[in-house]
């Protein structure tokens, strides 16, 4: 009878304390967290309008980035053709968007049979797309390669006559910014370079000037005004690396052509990272693996 009196005793002031410990406030707990403790992690946004992908977030250099999505489809033998008779006609069209401004769903439809759907995610930095390309028609297509144009004024507080020597890419020295490439000047076109992978035949590019340089892989990028941050785009079959003529950059993922009927799928994405170059070619390398 003694034991079960102590015990009662004890719960009984456990319940005191607990309702102490509520009816006060928890007016010990801090006022402010701990480290990490419900610490917002910032991410990367990303909105579509009229032919405009724009990311943006809090951390970002120029707070927003835009990109002409999409600029043209290009058939072949583009080098020496007025570009009016390379580029295909094309619309793109909302599917969805997540009020997050974290996913966007695009559908694009090149004339006259060819269906394009857009998956693109925003990460904490990074943002990642996923296309399906597919012929609809009874037609073999000639659709090569197409462009997504990255404005990055804003990112390097640069201008046309002096952004190159902020942006790089890897040749066989390793990352070369674009004005100590080899650089040429001749084209049906002026201005620009074009970066010309091993295996793409050089009469189904960009016609304008072609480097000597080759790139060692599929990455461009350019450095922020601060040089804290990189901004760097990949995909995993391009066709050219190009700096172009409006301050921006491109990654032109190669299509290849489209049988009638056959689906293609391609990936790619935009880095936003510390001036970490070596993490940056290790994580690339690892998000787009050589094939065996």
């Amino acid at each position: 009878m003694k034991n079960n009196k102590h015990h009662t005793r004890i719960i009984g002031t456990s319940f005191f304390v607990l309702w102490l410990f509520f009816s006060l406030g928890f007016s010990s707990w801090p006022d402010k967290p701990s480290e990490g403790m419900g610490k917002k992690v910032e991410r990367l946004h990303i909105q579509w309008k009229n032919n405009i992908l724009t990311i943006s977030g809090k951390n970002l250099p120029g707070e927003k980035m835009s990109i002409l999505y999409l600029e043209a489809f290009c058939k072949t033998n583009s080098t020496n053709r007025a570009w009016e008779e390379t580029t295909i006609p094309h619309k793109t069209q909302l599917l969805s968007a997540e009020t997050n401004d974290k996913h966007i769903e695009l559908r694009t439809i090149v004339q006259p049979d060819i269906e394009v759907l857009h998956d693109i995610r925003a990460g904490k930095d990074d943002v990642e797309f996923n296309l399906t390309l597919h012929n609809k028609g009874d037609k073999d297509a000639d659709v090569d390669w197409f462009q997504p144009c990255i404005r990055v004024d804003r990112f390097t507080n640069r201008n046309q006559d002096d952004y190159i020597s902020r942006c790089f890419i890897f040749s066989n020295t390793g990352l070369t910014t674009l004005d100590k490439t080899r650089r040429t000047v001749e084209g049906l076109y002026r201005g620009g370079q074009t970066y010309i992978p091993p295996g793409i035949n050089l009469a189904d590019v960009n016609p304008r000037p072609i480097s000597a340089d080759q790139p060692a892989n599929g990455l461009i990028g350019c450095f922020s005004d601060d040089d804290k941050y990189i901004m760097a785009t990949a995909w995993d079959r391009y066709q050219e690396l190009f700096q172009g003529v409006f301050v921006c950059i491109h990654s032109d993922p190669r299509v290849g052509g489209l049988k009638a009927g056959e689906v293609k799928k391609l990936r790619g994405k935009i880095y936003f990272v510390k001036n970490e170059p070596e993490k940056l070619l290790q994580r690339y390398q690892r998000d787009f693996p050589v094939p065996k």
